[in-house]
């Protein structure tokens, strides 16, 4: 009796994509204990997902925008006012069944807060949410062949194999990494009175897969305005990078998986505290990452191609079945120069701060790879002489476009990609003009499906001895242009190792034009 031996292959199949932009937009009163809004001078905001239902069709998203306002009152001093506007987000997705994989990437696209009057703020922005979908698809192709029986009824059987790369989702996994420091002030700065503004942001994260775990490094910049110490103290700020490496308990990862990763800090908070000497000079820094980790593992099967007996007949069954080969893992780094006019120059002391955000608008697949094109949108914090408005801010849109490299790529490829800013700069120069070097990162993981036909069953009957019977006993044949030792080997009953040495032949490959004496194998 025949039997064939399948294997399972897990794969996730690229069902759609969704998108969908919503608008915030609410108001806000400034609270009794602070002052009078007289100028609004940075603004920040930072999208939280809290929960994603996958359901008949749509998703339904849930989250909120938490905001922050630097503003100057109209005593002169800086105050911050901070708070947030809850969405609820259905999004249309046609197919999608509540078992797939649903990813969801999000950004900010616009924030605008505006003075409605002194005791009251208006607060609109744009997000945009992005749904991936995929849908798991288990594929049992025929690996080997079990003639199993006894020596008398075995089924004389002849296999053709071919070898495959496949990469399929071996390991989905969530996790966090919390990172905790303390920063303390410089000697030539004043005493905290009280935190104004701060900004933490992620450069240079790498990620790298071992046996049971995955390693992590980068840097974590911290930005912070304070009010110092004291009547009539200045403004003043602090800059730290703060390096981080560490590690990820998950028990199922090896070394030769291949990492897509998405990072994002979903809590952060510094609070100033006393030093030793119990002056304010200290800060303590919390923040919480959040990595969404895909893992892909590579493997090369060996799947069968055909079979054929020589003492029964058989009747294959096969499907055409959708793999997935990486194509590329690719991390590129796009430099980007620009010097850009600021207004006010005349009025500008120095710069303290900038920050990046990049943002891809377009991707497009061409021969040569993958045509990414984005902006990276800058904001600048800078010091000016005016001692009414000490503090001023600008944003700034920097275009960028960049090849990655990606040979074999096509229309069918799927390619996901994750950017990022590793470095960045910004250096007053002459006359007003500031020049801005970055690095952004480009990590880009290409698949490229293949269509392969496999087998999935074999029917067995006894051999048509009166077809058999009809086949010449030894046959003179000429090789032809489309033949290989295989098709001339079932085509005549019999095998490619009789073949080789009633002929001979020192290897398996023949060329057109040669002659082969056959022999057909008995039943």
């Amino acid at each position: 009796m025949l039997e064939l031996v399948k294997k399972n292959i897990h794969m996730n199949r690229w069902k759609g994509y969704a998108t969908s932009q919503i608008t915030l937009d609410d108001d806000f009163i400034v609270p009794d204990s602070m002052d009078d809004v007289d100028q609004i001078i940075l603004s920040s905001g930072d999208i939280t997902i809290d929960s994603v239902k996958v359901q008949t069709e749509r998703v339904m998203v849930r989250g909120k925008l938490d905001f922050m306002n630097l503003f100057r009152g109209a005593e002169g001093g800086l105050q911050t006012l901070s708070g947030n506007i809850n969405f609820e987000e259905p999004i249309n997705v046609p197919g999608l069944d509540e078992k797939d994989y649903v990813q969801l990437g999000w950004d900010l696209e616009d924030l605008n807060t505006g003075l409605i009057n002194s005791r009251k703020l208006s607060v609109k922005s744009i997000v945009s949410l992005k749904v991936k979908v995929e849908t798991a698809s288990d594929i049992n192709a025929a690996v080997e062949v079990d003639t199993g029986g006894t020596a008398i009824d075995v089924p004389m059987v002849e296999t053709l194999r071919r070898n495959l790369d496949v990469a399929s989702i071996a390991l989905r996994h969530k996790d966090t990494f919390r990172i905790k420091d303390t920063v303390t002030l410089s000697g030539n700065k004043p005493n905290i009175d009280h935190i104004l503004w701060t900004e933490m942001k992620l450069r240079g994260v790498s990620l790298r897969p071992m046996d049971g775990k995955m390693m992590l490094d980068g840097e974590q910049l911290v930005f912070v305005i304070y009010q110092g110490e004291g009547e009539g103290a200045p403004i003043q700020w602090v800059e730290e990078s703060i390096p981080f490496s560490g590690e990820l308990s998950v028990p199922d990862m090896t070394e030769d998986m291949v990492p897509l990763v998405t990072v994002h800090i979903i809590h952060k908070d510094i609070e100033a505290k006393p030093d030793a000497d119990g002056e304010m000079r200290e800060m303590d820094m919390d923040s919480v990452l959040e990595l969404d980790m895909k893992l892909y593992k590579e493997e090369n099967m060996e799947l069968l191609s055909d079979i054929y007996s020589t003492n029964r007949e058989l009747t294959l069954q096969t499907e055409e079945a959708l793999f997935d080969k990486i194509l590329t893992k690719n991390m590129s780094r796009c430099k980007v120069v620009e010097k850009i006019s600021l207004d006010q120059a005349d009025r500008i002391l120095q710069i303290c701060h900038s920050e990046g955000t990049v943002k891809i608008d377009d991707t497009e697949i061409k021969e040569d790879g993958l045509h990414v094109e984005g902006v990276l949108e800058l904001r600048i914090l800078y010091m000016t002489s005016d001692d009414a408005q000490p503090i001023q801010s600008t944003v700034e849109d920097i275009p960028f476009h960049f090849l990655i490299e990606a040979p074999g790529i096509n229309e069918q490829t799927v390619c996901q990609l994750n950017p990022g800013l590793e470095q960045l700069s910004a250096v007053m120069m002459g006359g007003g003009t500031v020049e801005v070097k970055a690095t952004i990162s480009l990590d880009l993981l290409a698949l490229q499906p293949i269509r392969e036909r496999i087998i999935t069953n074999a029917l067995e009957s006894p051999m048509d001895l009166n077809n058999l019977q009809k086949l010449p006993g030894i046959v003179g044949y000429i090789v032809q242009p489309e033949d290989s030792l295989w098709n001339i080997a079932k085509k005549f009953h019999t095998t490619i190792d009789t073949i080789i040495a009633t002929n001979g032949l020192t290897d398996k490959s023949v060329r057109p034009g040669d002659r082969l004496i056959l022999v057909k194998e008995l039943a």
